[in-house]
């Protein structure tokens, strides 16, 4: 394996743990309040598509080459993530945008629901 792909497949694994951390953010909020059967067998689906997702994506690049520091580079991401995304909800223009955000998707949400109702009756 070649430097040039090395360095790649680093960068790759690394941007990989920021999108893990996101995923396994959603993934929480959407099973909090389910049965615990349901939790488990929903984060056991969502850790296997995780892990076999990685698996294509090294395999594309490189054949499948699997090496321990690629691992430690999803681990950095995600813990990097992890405080980057901290520091960012104490930043008061951040929080504007968020609740700007939620009111966009609560309205397109609302319109989407008034659009089915109407369509039904």
């Amino acid at each position: 394996m070649t430097s040039k792909i090395q360095i790649i497949i680093l960068t790759i694994s690394f941007l990989y743990g920021f999108i893990f951390y996101y995923l396994f953010k959603l993934n929480s909020k959407i099973i909090n309040n389910q049965k615990i059967i349901y939790r488990s067998l929903t984060t056991m689906l969502f850790m296997f598509n995780i892990v076999l997702l990685y698996i294509i994506i090294i395999y594309k690049i490189n054949n499948g080459s699997f090496h321990l520091y690629f691992l430690l580079m999803i681990i950095l991401g995600f813990i990097i993530n992890i405080n980057f995304t901290k520091k960012l909800q104490k930043n008061g223009k951040f929080r504007q945008l968020v609740a700007k955000l939620k009111q966009i998707c609560y309205t397109l949400n609302s319109k989407r629901g008034d659009k089915n109702e109407k369509e039904s009756n």
